[in-house]
């Protein structure tokens, strides 16, 4: 009699193979695939994260006047804008602005408040050319909702580099991968990496049993935990029970790697405001219709 296999309960089985839902437009400048909050995985499921918004690789015509979104107002949660190609330039109504490059990060803690507008990096636009970004939502614990708005403009070589012996890497925007950390800090615990393996090439991750981890297919495909297919452009959602990920390259991928521990509190969201009471919902209508959030032209 044959021996019953045993069931590794270490493993952080995936859950589901998300396909990209249809595109929408963010502005005229960013044609996204919009993974969450959709479906089975909402606010509530993917927590600390919020949103997650792909630009895949669009091909843009040139022009003078910038591709983009205008202002609008966030508060209560943190943006991450991560540049694959094209650059991502954005001001807002407390003075600041930046340009972020390929390879390189924005995160904006919008906290208690303020107007932003990002679009096509003014020169790269009059050229045209490829562009390919993300944009993730962490939400902010409840004690921190209010904080003072700040910018992290990480870029690429200010990240931790790991080399893969294949020949791959791993770069750490935030969290940590074997030894190094990444230079973002965050409220609550958040791992953001870019995998980059050669074809063939196996990476092991490990993230505590009850975190969040999801990975999407930003070039390549991969096959994970020695099983399933994550095919390009698609994201994997992962059990929250567990702890180990494999992760196999069968071609060579850039695979973007969230992980972070769910924040358990109440969730609010109305548009571009995240708060965990409608009341507090209300109240930043009210703030931002009494222009608490500056101006911003």
């Amino acid at each position: 009699m044959t021996p019953e296999a045993k069931v590794d309960t270490n493993v952080k089985r995936v859950e589901l193979i998300v396909a990209p839902p249809p595109k929408h437009w963010v502005g005229d400048g960013f044609n996204v695939h919009g993974f969450f909050p959709h479906g089975p995985l909402t606010g509530e499921r993917m927590s600390p994260f919020f949103l997650l918004d792909y630009g895949a690789l669009t091909e843009f015509p040139p022009r003078e006047e910038p591709f983009g979104v205008g202002p609008h107002p966030h508060r209560g949660f943190e943006t991450v804008t991560i540049a694959y190609k094209g650059k991502v330039e954005h001001h807002d109504s407390r003075g600041n602005g930046g340009i972020i490059g390929e390879g390189d990060v924005q995160w904006m803690t919008a906290g208690s408040g303020l107007l932003h507008k990002e679009y096509h990096e003014r020169e790269s636009n009059k050229l045209g050319g490829p562009f390919q970004m993300v944009q993730l939502w962490v939400n902010l614990p409840a004690k921190d909702k209010m904080t003072e708005p700040k910018y992290q403009a990480i870029t690429n070589a200010e990240m931790a580099h790991v080399s893969l012996p294949g020949g791959g890497e791993v770069e750490v925007i935030a969290g940590e991968f074997g030894g190094a950390k990444g230079p973002a800090t965050t409220f609550s615990p958040v791992h953001l990496l870019n995998l980059k393996p050669k074809a063939g090439e196996r990476i092991d991750l490990t993230y505590p049993s009850g975190y969040t981890t999801a990975i999407l297919a930003v070039e390549g495909s991969a096959r994970l935990n020695g099983d399933d297919v994550l095919p390009h452009d698609h994201l994997a959602l992962f059990e929250r029970e567990g702890e180990s990920i494999t992760v196999e390259a069968t071609e060579d991928s850039i695979l973007l790697v969230m992980s972070g521990e769910p924040l358990n509190e109440p969730i609010a969201q109305y548009g571009p405001f995240l708060m965990n009471t409608r009341e507090e919902i209300l109240q930043a209508m009210r703030d931002f219709q009494m222009g608490k959030f500056g101006e911003l032209e």
